[in-house]
């Protein structure tokens, strides 16, 4: 920066640059010997460069902590697409176990309805009626799967 000169004639001559950098005592010692005025406006002019410093490094920060929230914000939207697509893989699965469950419990009821009384349910367990109708099916000359052969 550029040396100015607002003091007396007999006064150093400081720059903007050692104004600033110099300590309270190193000021103080420059000051000796200078009028009321001078020592006034070399005052004010330190806290007047002091003020751009000070200005100039909350600006920097403020651009530094957007950019930083900016990437943060990035990496958790992408957390969340994430999450949203596993949510949607898994209600799928789910609907398609839930498609499964329904049609074991009408195929179980199809098979208890034979030489029984309507609503008793026949000793039978839901895994043997599962094995009967993975056997028969592995038996059969259909190529189609049972849609119980998964749940064995």
């Amino acid at each position: 920066s550029f040396v100015k000169r607002e003091v007396g004639e007999n006064a150093p001559v400081l720059s903007d640059d050692e104004l600033v950098a110099m300590s309270v005592r190193e000021l103080n010692q420059h000051l000796r010997g200078l009028t009321k005025d001078d020592v006034v406006r070399l005052k004010q002019r330190r806290r007047t460069l002091k003020n751009r410093g000070y200005a100039a490094s909350c600006r920097i920060k403020r651009v530094t902590q957007k950019e930083e929230l900016e990437r943060q914000k990035i990496e958790l939207q992408m957390e969340v697409d994430k999450l949203a697509r596993e949510n949607a893989s898994m209600r799928l699965e789910l609907d398609a176990l839930r498609a499964k469950y329904e049609a074991l419990q009408c195929f179980a009821r199809t098979v208890t309805r034979g030489p029984l009384s309507p609503g008793k349910v026949a000793p039978t367990s839901v895994i043997t009626i599962v094995k009967s109708a993975n056997h028969n099916s592995n038996s059969s000359s259909s190529p189609s799967p049972s849609p119980f052969s998964a749940l064995s």
